[in-house]
């Protein structure tokens, strides 16, 4: 599975994430602990937030270790806001535009995890998406799918509420025309304000996640695995929930789709 780290505080070099620990995100992409594949090579970005409201926007397929450009970048550039991503493909392309973070506008949005049989339903995903943001529409994942279905299900206003409902969309879809794992996800998104994240799976098997405030950075880390092994604080996010970060404050709601499928 892809690997992923965001970070919400006081502004800090990227490579306090992405490469300086033990356990960076770089060093994850191929020596993963939880959750994991054999490597995570197709591809890697980074999306951060700076002085103007949309993000800064910087992916590649090559893989994470082997990009100067990459360690160039995260040793100069500072942000208080950013989301990191290393891929490890279900199937579609290795190409920049499968690569995440994916952004609109203000809203960046990263994800971990797949849609059972997603191959068979591309077409009727894709139907999911208003013409209005179909041209925002640059690959070919599911991930950047479900970002967009978001979106159109009114992310701006009601963040946790249009990815239930999206996340009940895709897994509707899973069960009728795809297969079992219906979905699993952990995902993080940002309007540059706020840092969200979500952890679910229609079985046991949700993706890990976990968060941790640090007092020396002034800011806190929102992770697939933690950064450091020996690293006491990490909090683990349990499956079924929606996060919010907001400064040094966390929000911890129930995340269903189920729910809502239910209901309707």
């Amino acid at each position: 599975m892809c690997r992923w780290a965001a970070y919400t505080g006081a502004p800090i070099f990227l490579e306090e994430i992405v490469s300086r620990p033990g356990h960076s995100l770089i060093h994850q992409s191929h020596c993963a602990t939880e959750c994991r594949t054999a490597i995570n090579a197709d591809g890697f970005g980074i999306a951060w937030y700076g002085e103007r409201p949309e993000p800064g926007l910087y992916r590649d397929v090559l893989p994470a270790w082997s990009d100067p450009n990459l360690r160039s970048l995260v040793a100069q550039v500072k942000s208080g806001l950013f989301l990191a991503h290393v891929r490890a493909s279900t199937g579609t392309a290795t190409s920049r535009n499968n690569c995440h973070p994916f952004v609109v506008g203000r809203w960046s949005f990263m994800h971990n995890g797949q849609v059972g049989g997603y191959d068979y339903f591309r077409r009727d995903a894709d139907m999911m998406i208003p013409d209005g943001l179909y041209p925002q529409r640059r690959g070919a994942t599911d991930s950047e799918a479900l970002f967009l279905v978001a979106l159109a299900e009114g992310l701006d206003a009601d963040p946790k509420g249009a990815l239930e409902r999206a996340v009940m969309r895709f897994e509707a879809l899973a069960r009728e025309k795809g297969a079992a794992p219906h979905l699993r996800l952990t995902a993080a998104f940002s309007d540059g304000q706020r840092l969200y994240a979500v952890r679910y799976a229609s079985d046991d098997h949700a993706p890990t996640l976990y968060h941790r405030w640090s007092d020396t950075r002034g800011g806190r880390a929102v992770v697939s695995e933690p950064l450091e092994s020996d690293e006491c604080g990490w909090e683990p996010v349990p499956s079924g929930s929606f996060c919010v970060f907001d400064g040094d404050a966390v929000r911890v709601q129930s995340f269903s789709p189920g729910a809502l499928s239910a209901a309707a």
